[in-house]
């Protein structure tokens, strides 16, 4: 038996992809969203994937980069978009299938 393996700390598991909005407890669970879009939606003030509810990806995109205090890459645009588009029941989707919805909308921010 390796000794190492048996003294280590279990490692926390990644919460399961949601598959439609009623399932979203944590952020993490939202398609397209992992540990570190998690805590930049958090660092704007988004802590449950409820919060997303008639959100507006835009703004919240725009929050982000006040908050960050620099232009965030337009792919975020396209996964909040993902996200709130999810979050008002849609299925879930890849991210990048919200691109063409965005540069037709917001240009390419």
């Amino acid at each position: 038996m390796n000794t190492a393996a048996a003294l280590s700390p279990p490692r926390a598991l990644k919460p399961r992809k949601a598959r439609h909005a009623g399932e979203c407890e944590q952020l993490e669970q939202l398609p397209n969203i992992g540990p570190s879009l998690a805590e930049d939606l958090r660092s704007i003030g988004v802590v449950l994937p409820q919060d997303l509810v008639g959100g507006d990806a835009f703004q919240l995109y725009q929050a982000l980069c006040r908050a960050s205090g620099k232009r965030q890459d337009p792919c975020v645009l396209d996964t909040f978009l993902a996200a709130t588009d999810f979050m008002r029941g849609a299925p879930p989707r890849p991210w990048w299938t919200y691109t063409a919805q965005r540069k037709l909308q917001f240009g390419t921010v």
